[in-house]
């Protein structure tokens, strides 16, 4: 079965990051394929490589970050939700004349097209959070 999750959620807000990064792993170890992860509204807040949880706490961006780099995982955060919320890679940075990127390493920047894409692609779309 191929997949795409969309989560809507922040990493911290409720429980659907987690409940979405551990359907992926049970999902990746059961032999199926994860066809993309796209982050929208608060749950772009996965991506960002700002956020120091005390280190007793879960660090969701770094596993999904690791999940993807282990699995050539496609995680695509929303560009709108992205800036709205202060979260741009090195070439949004650089267009929008900021000093710096803050997105963490396998995550990626695009548009509402590629969760549509997901969706046409995968036998299941399933989302995480309101």
């Amino acid at each position: 079965m191929k997949y795409t999750l969309m989560i809507n959620e922040g990493p911290y807000q409720h429980q659907s990051s987690d409940t979405a990064l551990q359907f992926a792993r049970a999902a990746l170890e059961k032999g199926h394929e994860i066809y993309r992860v796209f982050f929208y509204h608060d749950g772009v807040n996965n991506g960002t490589r700002l956020s120091a949880p005390p280190q007793d706490d879960r660090q969701i961006q770094k596993e999904w970050s690791e999940l993807a780099k282990q699995h050539d995982l496609d995680l695509v955060i929303c560009i709108a939700a992205a800036q709205r919320r202060g979260l741009m890679d090195a070439d949004e940075a650089k267009r929008q004349g900021m000093d710096a990127d803050n997105i963490i390493e396998g995550f990626r920047i695009s548009g509402l097209g590629q969760l549509i894409e997901g969706g046409i692609q995968a036998d299941r779309t399933l989302v995480f959070g309101d």
